[in-house]
């Protein structure tokens, strides 16, 4: 299959290029950066993002697309301006793909896939509960930015010739890339505890399973609808930290006081004292199986003395 890719040179994006790649499939990812070759049969197409006529060609081609691209949630400080380019930057290019399709620029001549990057912050801040994507949507920043995103290509979901995915996306585990070594780092300078009362929930994936997830998705017809990307096994704050401690062969200490985050964090701090236990529900029930479902296993291959 011919796989459209925006937001493939990120932490997320290259892993999937790599895996889409190593099954078979041509990948052609849509970026603002110049590259001189194609690499490994994909190629990289360079686009400033305004004119989407100039990459209807490389849409029209497509058998999947895949929208990953978005600013940064996790960049501080949130000033108004930064929140407002990270809503921005995720709804623009959304409306953008989908006005390409139901203005027939894209002609309706195949059947497509196309696959919509959101995240958990979706569901707003849980407690309790687990939830499954049938749970409403938060009230918070993050929930808005995740409604907002969904959003921008609603339209596409109405489309006879477009099959259309939602992947509501947790906390991603890589070593070197994501949250995740910002996470180790206390812990491994022998400081590492809960976070706040520890109590919040934290939905989280491997790499590895995230981007089979979203091939799964792109390769199974029957697939269509919200997925959450988040293992089975969601953990408190205080759960995930007392694990990630144990692997990493570090003490697990006291916890960082909620209201010093948050005088230094401002409204930021709701990314690390605020959560979901999200259930991947749609996903198991569409026959998809975890490397990794539970944290130790996970963080026991990422942090193996072989990588």
């Amino acid at each position: 299959m011919n796989v459209v890719i925006f937001g493939g040179t990120g932490f997320i994006g290259k892993a999937l290029v790599a895996h889409l790649a190593e099954a078979g499939h041509q990948c052609s990812v849509i970026t603002r950066r110049q590259y001189s070759m194609a690499t490994n049969g994909n190629r990289f197409v360079q686009w400033d993002g305004r004119t989407v006529a100039e990459i209807v060609p490389v849409l029209a081609d497509a058998d999947a697309i895949v929208n990953l691209a978005g600013e940064t949630i996790g960049k501080w400080p949130w000033t108004n301006a930064h929140k407002q380019r990270v809503i921005n930057s995720r709804v623009q290019l959304g409306q953008q793909i989908s006005q390409a399709f139901v203005s027939g620029s894209v002609p309706s001549n195949k059947q497509r896939v196309y696959i919509q990057s959101s995240g958990v912050g979706f569901y707003g801040d849980n407690l309790q509960n687990p939830i499954d994507e049938k749970a409403a949507n938060g009230n918070d920043f993050l929930s808005q930015v995740a409604s907002e995103w969904e959003a921008s290509s609603q339209a596409l979901a109405t489309m006879p010739s477009v099959r259309s995915c939602v992947i509501r996306t947790s906390l991603v585990l890589g070593r070197n890339a994501g949250a995740l070594p910002m996470m180790a780092l206390p812990v491994l300078l022998f400081a590492g505890g809960a976070l706040g009362d520890g109590n919040q929930g934290v939905s989280w994936i491997h790499i590895q399973d995230e981007v089979r997830a979203i091939a799964h998705l792109i390769e199974n017809p029957g697939c269509e609808g919200v997925f959450n990307l988040s293992s089975p096994q969601p953990l408190s704050n205080r759960q995930f930290m007392r694990t990630l401690a144990k692997v990493l062969g570090r003490p697990f200490w006291l916890p960082a006081p909620a209201f010093l985050l948050k005088l230094v964090l401002g409204e930021m701090s709701s990314l690390l004292l605020t959560g979901q236990y999200a259930i991947p529900a749609a996903l198991l029930a569409s026959g998809f199986t975890f490397i990794y479902p539970d944290l130790e296993t996970a963080l026991g291959d990422i942090y193996s003395p072989k990588k």
